[in-house]
């Protein structure tokens, strides 16, 4: 599919930075078709999380991103341009949701932080339902991401690891009516894909 000449532009400006600054490892990214929609699901632990994801594919995520970060005309612009959207965090944003679903239905992968937030203290917060609601909505299979630093924070010049993990179907999700607890019960499934990816690359360490 074919992409933004910004985003393709940005990338070659930004990987060799990017391999400075962090000593980044990829795990599994050949769980990701090089065709097809999915709801990328990853753990939050900064800023740089975006770009560490998109660096290690070749395909174009394009995210939800906190409304926050629109309110500078400049800045809103750019982060459209680069693939970027807002949602109102917390307030269950059904524009942000369609908006999502829109990128779905046209086979483009839509990254979400499932956890809704970043984590302050590095470990895995309680998973929310964004990226169960679309995967079911509009049928996709979610792919599970990991990131997992040396220590609980992402710093520069330390060590990354971006594990990516197998695509979960809908059927795996176990999601049949679309009710609260399902959502609940999908999104667990999802967040413990990751903890088992953070466990794996954390004992590969010792």
């Amino acid at each position: 599919m074919k992409r933004n000449p910004l985003y393709v532009v940005g990338r070659i400006v930004v990987i060799p930075i990017f391999k400075l600054l962090f000593f980044y490892k990829v795990k599994g990214k050949h769980n990701v078709p090089d065709e097809g929609a999915f709801v990328v699901a990853s753990n939050h632990l900064s800023n740089y999380d975006p770009v560490l994801l998109a660096l290690t594919q070749k395909r174009q995520i394009f995210y939800m991103a906190k409304a926050e970060l629109f309110h500078n005309k400049f800045l809103a612009k750019l982060i459209r341009t680069l693939g970027a959207f807002p949602v109102e965090r917390g307030a269950g944003d059904g524009k942000a949701i369609n908006e999502g679903e829109k990128l779905i239905s046209e086979g483009k992968l839509l990254g979400i932080f499932i956890e809704g937030s970043r984590s302050k203290t590095g470990e895995l917060l309680r998973p929310r339902s964004g990226a169960a609601i679309v995967a079911h909505q509009m049928n996709v299979p979610i792919i599970p991401v990991c990131i997992t630093p040396k220590n609980k924070k992402i710093k520069v010049f330390q060590r990354v690891t971006i594990s990516w993990g197998k695509p979960i179907s809908v059927e795996e999700l176990g999601i049949k009516n679309g009710d609260r607890q399902e959502y609940r019960y999908a999104s667990n499934v999802v967040m413990d894909r990751i903890k088992e990816m953070r466990a794996e690359e954390l004992n590969s360490r010792k």
